[in-house]
């Protein structure tokens, strides 16, 4: 279910979330949306590349807490670069609910990330 989840909000809900509320320009806006999935490229300067056990937010560069406040900061920005923006906290947020899945599985298995401290205040919150 969580590998369901986590592909959906990924490819899925942009598309969703374009037609919802920019149904003039749905399809372009979608693209944009879909494109901001290269904020991933930063997975290649890990190592390994995947772990299926690491949380991607707080520990890749593009999926840092300074990163996410740039993307924040697109928001305010003329289009496209709301829109990108938008995208990536999309992604940020569906990389977090991901982080929750293998928290809330074995939290032992994120000891040393980064966004530990919040997965757990967010998990005691949620569950």
């Amino acid at each position: 279910m969580q590998t369901f989840i986590h592909y959906f909000l990924h490819f899925g809900f942009p598309i969703i979330i374009a037609y919802l509320f920019f149904r003039d320009n749905w399809k372009r806006i979608a693209l944009i949306l879909l494109a901001t999935m290269l904020v991933d490229l930063d997975h290649l300067f890990a190592n390994p590349i995947f772990d299926s056990n690491r949380c991607s937010f707080g520990f890749h560069i593009f999926h840092s807490y300074y990163a996410s406040g740039l993307y924040i900061l697109l928001l305010f920005l003329k289009r496209p670069y709301n829109i990108i923006g938008l995208g990536l906290l999309l992604h940020m947020l569906t990389d977090f609910i991901d982080c929750l899945f293998i928290y809330n599985a074995c939290n032992s298995c994120l000891e040393n990330t980064p966004s530990k401290k919040l997965l757990e205040t967010v998990s005691n919150l949620l569950f």
